[in-house]
């Protein structure tokens, strides 16, 4: 029997119960009828539950979900969506810079590269517990991590304990590599790059939702944005797209798509930060579009060639309310990456103060991305390593410190041959014509948007 992940009531609604309780809200009564009606948790690491409810089950958690929607938000006020209100929050909001000179092509070929090498580094270990990605890492030879992981030498119980992800190791293991498979982190930048050249700076959030159903596969959305794309298609608009029963509108979607928006807007954080903002609300609220917002204010900053990692880091935390979650979280992970020499004790702390939230939450993963690139000083290999053994969402955390740490190295000849020859500048995708494109190429693509002038069809 067909299972549709993230997108059935049943799975939702404990999804739903866990944001209320995040964001302010108090579902102790909601949350007791689900369970007097044997109502199942939340699946705890994939998008379904393994068998189907019942009609009734199914029903009630629709009618519930409705319910959890209009129950007030204590953290509202601290934590807005709209940009306006956003701004008001952020004292120290980017001011409009003279634009700076765009990043030479080899820069923005580092960071597609840096993208590719750290997403395909984690993906073996995605969804893993801590404790497998350390207990793989250490049977391989391989810890502190500082190469791809291998199943070679590793003993048999342990993979049974620990199995890599399954659709991934075919691909991202050391001895299976060639060249960059298709992946979500990868995909969503290609389709950035499309929604520049067809609706140019000035885009709307409803131009990416038509970009989306023109070139997106509906198969290859997860979580918020397989939300979303389903409420587009039953005639629900944009920013309702983000809102409607959809409990992983703070989850890590918006941040993996914010790169480009960096990339195309260097020396100018804000004009970023509002670019990611137009993205991410098609599919996120609140947190999650502070962190895309994070990712490309930080990445706009790196963009100018003369920013080091931490004056990057900084810049990106102007474009976040100070009172929110995710500027605290941020704040803690580069306070604990300055202050901690050992990684580990680093990653120890950050899962142990966001143990409430899921694997996927923006909150511990931009958290981890933060401590990472901060206590790597901006080294590439050591960024793209600590995002990954930090575990939680590890192919997403990878590519992120990896795009910026590759865009601050200025050369894909500065990043070392062990990561990008195994690529051999391919990438394989199913969005629109890119499929086995070089990164040379998506370099000058991404080039020739820099600074390019507005147009809208």
């Amino acid at each position: 029997m067909l299972r549709l992940t993230w997108v059935q009531p049943e799975d939702l609604l404990g999804h739903e119960l866990a944001q209320a309780y995040q964001d302010g809200r108090a579902p102790e009564a909601i949350a007791a009828r689900w369970h007097a009606a044997d109502g199942p948790e939340a699946p705890p690491r994939a998008g379904t539950s393994p068998t189907p409810a019942s009609r009734y089950l199914r029903a009630l958690a629709g009618d519930l979900l409705d319910e959890l929607a209009e129950l007030p938000s204590g953290l509202a006020d601290a934590e807005p969506t709209d940009l306006g209100r956003i701004r008001a929050h952020c004292p120290d909001w980017p001011a409009r810079p003279v634009p700076a000179p765009a990043p030479a092509q080899t820069h923005l070929e580092a960071a597609w590269l840096g993208r590719a090498v750290g997403c395909l580094l984690g993906k073996p270990v995605e969804k893993l517990p801590l404790e497998g990605i350390r207990d793989l890492a250490r049977a391989g030879g391989n810890w502190p991590l500082r190469t791809w992981f291998t199943a070679r030498g590793v003993p048999d119980d342990l993979l049974r304990a620990h199995p890599w992800n399954r659709r991934s190791a075919p691909t991202s293991l050391a001895e299976n590599i060639d060249g960059m498979p298709e992946d979500d982190d990868l995909n969503y930048p290609l389709l950035n790059l499309l929604l520049l050249q067809r609706y140019g700076r000035d885009f709307t959030t409803a131009d990416v939702a038509r970009l989306w159903l023109d070139e997106l596969p509906a198969g290859r959305t997860f979580t918020a944005e397989r939300v979303a794309y389903r409420n587009l298609l039953t005639g629900i608009e944009p920013p309702h797209t983000a809102h409607h029963r959809n409990p992983f509108r703070e989850w890590i979607g918006a941040l993996i798509r914010a790169d480009v928006h960096g990339w195309t807007n260097p020396g100018d954080p804000a004009a970023a930060a509002e670019a990611a903002h137009r993205d991410a609300t098609l599919t996120h609220t609140a947190n999650g579009v502070y962190a895309a917002m994070f990712t490309a204010a930080t990445i706009a900053e790196a963009a100018t060639g003369h920013g080091d990692i931490h004056a990057c880091l900084r810049t990106g935390l102007t474009v976040v309310p100070p009172a929110s979650r995710l500027a605290e979280a941020i704040r803690h992970a580069v306070h604990l990456a300055r202050t901690t020499e050992d990684f580990d004790t680093v990653v120890d702390a950050l899962h142990t103060t966001h143990r409430a939230y899921h694997w996927v939450h923006a909150l511990p993963n931009t958290a981890l991305i933060a401590a990472a690139l901060t206590h790597a000083n901006g080294d590439f290999s050591g960024s793209i390593c600590r995002a990954v053994s930090g575990g939680w969402d590890t192919d997403s955390n990878g590519a992120t410190a990896g795009s910026v740490a590759g865009l601050l190295t200025g050369a894909p000849a500065a990043l070392p041959d062990r990561w990008t020859t195994p690529l051999k500048n391919r990438l394989a995708t199913s969005v629109a014509d890119f499929d086995g494109i070089g990164f040379d190429t998506l370099a000058q693509l991404t080039h020739q948007l820099t600074h390019r002038e507005t147009r809208h069809p």
